[in-house]
């Protein structure tokens, strides 16, 4: 027998970029297509109470990756919707989950969760020490309401919820739309199209002062597999790489691995975002075994390859 035997699992988001590549790993750990539920918005729309009882009906595992995403453009322009539509989301499937008796539920947090000026590396201990960096707060603390509600549930339902906060990922099947996708897909896409166009110019918003930490999808779909077989406590869980790269370096990298030979303009009237992000990961690693495996150079060489072939 193994955990994911004859079990019903619930994958919201589960058509996504993280989702469809946990859809390949829960299929190589042997899970049928019979056993995973993958809602697809259009269908059900979560914001609904009913949609989530429905949803959650005869499940014995909830994992949780729908959400309303984007950069820093996109959550300048939809606070509000992005405030509103990731809380009612995660707070009604979580308690249409408890009442459906589901035994496990896994709820995927942010790392925009963490306050704008936390010591770097983040500690999971540093949560709650100040408010979120401006442009992402409204996503930020919807999610961050989430663990709130795991932890309230486990203490007075004794509900078995467990939250997890990922860093940025990337990876092949990332969403490249310029209008709502994040830092590497948006940056890959001006640098390959520039190259195809003969472009002599690429711009790129703010300073480049700002530091990131990314994590591999895949290696991403393994942590959260992991913990759904093996973590089961109240305290949030850094989801990352443990390595931090300056915008500016990350822009340098690309630009080589893309092959364009123009000049890069940097944009700084167009804000950074969070100063710096890199996460504490001993925790993961401690509680349920996950180490990121795939190094940065190697994931965005896999990932341009696949923008190139998949969307040029």
């Amino acid at each position: 027998m193994t955990f994911w035997d004859d079990k019903q699992i619930l994958l919201t988001g589960g058509a996504g970029f993280l989702g469809s590549h946990i859809v390949e790993q829960l299929q190589e750990r042997g899970v049928r297509k019979e056993q995973l539920y993958i809602p697809r918005s259009k269908d059900l729309d979560l914001r609904r109470w009913e949609n989530c009882v429905t949803a959650v009906k005869d499940k014995d595992i909830v994992i949780h990756l729908a959400a309303k995403v984007g950069g820093i453009g996109f959550n300048q322009k939809y606070p509000g919707e992005l405030f509103y539509d990731n809380a009612i989301m995660g707070i009604q499937l979580i308690e249409a989950a408890r009442q459906e008796g589901v035994e496990k539920c896994v709820v995927l947090g942010t790392v925009c969760a963490y306050p704008k000026f936390t010591p770097v590396p983040f500690r999971e201990e540093d949560l709650w020490n100040g408010y979120p960096e401006e442009t992402n707060a409204p996503y930020g603390l919807a999610k961050k309401a989430l663990l709130v509600q795991t932890q309230a549930y486990r203490q007075q339902y004794g509900f078995n919820a467990i939250y997890l906060l990922p860093v940025n990922l990337y990876g092949p099947r990332d969403n490249f739309n310029p209008e709502s996708s994040h830092v590497i897909p948006a940056l890959i896409k001006k640098f390959v199209e520039a190259v195809r166009e003969k472009k002599p110019s690429v711009e790129v918003w703010g300073t480049g002062a700002a530091s990131r930490e990314f994590l591999y999808v895949e290696d991403a779909a393994r942590a959260i597999i992991l913990a759904t077989e093996r973590y089961n406590k109240p305290d949030p869980v850094n989801i990352g790489a443990g390595k931090e790269i300056s915008i500016r370096d990350l822009v340098t990298i690309i630009k080589k691995q893309t092959g364009f030979t123009g000049e890069i303009h940097w944009d700084t009237t167009k804000p950074d975002g969070q100063p710096r992000r890199c996460l504490v990961t001993s925790r993961a690693e401690k509680e349920f075994g996950f180490v990121a495996q795939v190094p940065f150079d190697e994931g965005l060489k896999r990932t341009i390859t696949w923008y190139m072939n998949n969307k040029t």
